[in-house]
């Protein structure tokens, strides 16, 4: 049986929503264990953490993760290696995702363990889905196939500082008058802030009833990409230009992309090539057993723009740069 206050252990953190996870953890006290592969790259992200509980292991090398997950009863499983620097790199990572998913299946069940939390993404595999999305969909079901329970939490564009979606919208309203965008300008999502998630992943470890579940999570507001960039313009008092074309190909727009952003091109096209696909709740369950005041995107950019400039975790009480609404 789970004890109250699990022990954790917890992968990917020093990624996105990984790092924000663990310091959410670290301020409520409860008992973790990082698996890196470098430990000493991770003290730099995070030099006050107990050393004794890092394991260095690497999830594509299976005999190196039984001493991690020695004593565990519950993992945060937030690994995606979505692409890399290139797009030559970006064709790989469907197959490292499944075989660290498969790695870390087999050494759960010898050593017991009780529960994972995944964060998948949404969209369905009727809806043809890209290789990215699919293969969330894939880490998905290897999980669930194990001798333990998996809550799966599946969400779209997550939005804060240092978040590919966000970088990428960031520098392109930030540095293009005119915007040239492909036909998929005009596909519904439903970003969710970053808080609002890690909110959700505690959340769930706090609820036994969502142990061997499934749920959508998102923002308050269903829009097309189109609409979010005109926000982020909005929250700016930027005038923006947007004109969608037929000629842009994932591949083509990831290329550009890379130009005007820090975002690799390993990175950004599995990320396009999956903006084809609606990615919206199909169901809020979550909302009855985990209620949150869920955050609005033009605050979620605020914040997120605030802490760009402050630093991580600084954002300012109260904050208020405009709340306006842009359609």
């Amino acid at each position: 049986m789970q004890s109250e206050t699990p022990k954790i252990l917890l992968t990917g953190a020093t990624g996105f929503v990984g790092g924000r996870l663990l310091h959410a953890l670290l301020e409520r006290r409860f008992s973790l264990r990082c698996i890196v592969r470098s430990g000493e790259r991770f003290l730099r992200l995070f030099p006050h953490f107990d050393t004794s509980h890092i394991v260095e292991a690497d999830l594509l090398r299976p005999e190196s993760l039984d001493r991690a997950l020695e004593g565990i009863e519950l993992v945060y499983y937030l690994v995606h290696s979505m692409g890399g620097h290139s797009l030559h790199d970006a064709v790989r990572f469907a197959e490292r995702d499944r075989q660290a998913a498969i790695n870390l299946t087999r050494a759960a069940e010898r050593a017991g363990l009780l529960r994972v939390i995944y964060l998948g993404g949404l969209g369905e595999l009727a809806d043809n889905l890209s290789t990215h999305l699919a293969s969330r969909q894939e880490v998905a079901r290897i999980l669930e196939s194990g001798a333990f329970k998996v809550t799966l939490l599946r969400a779209a564009n997550i939005i804060g500082a240092g978040g590919a979606p966000f970088e990428m919208l960031r520098h392109l309203v930030e540095r293009l008058p005119i915007l040239f965008a492909p036909r998929w300008i005009d596909t519904r999502c439903q970003p969710i802030d970053i808080n609002d998630a890690v909110a959700y992943l505690i959340g769930c470890m706090e609820k036994p009833e969502t142990a061997g579940a499934e749920f959508d999570i998102g923002g308050p507001r269903i829009i097309t990409y189109r609409q979010m960039m005109k926000i982020y313009a909005g929250v700016r008092g930027l005038k923006r230009v947007i004109v969608s074309t037929p000629f842009l190909t994932p591949g083509l727009s990831s290329v550009w992309i890379s130009m005007f952003t820090p975002v690799p091109s390993g990175v950004t096209f599995p990320l396009l090539e999956g903006l084809k696909n609606e990615v919206i709740c199909r169901e809020n369950r979550i909302r009855e057993i985990i209620p949150l005041s869920l955050t609005p995107l033009e605050v979620s950019i605020c914040n997120a723009l605030h802490e760009t400039n402050e630093g991580p975790g600084k954002l300012k009480p109260g904050q208020s740069c405009f709340l306006r609404n842009v359609d």
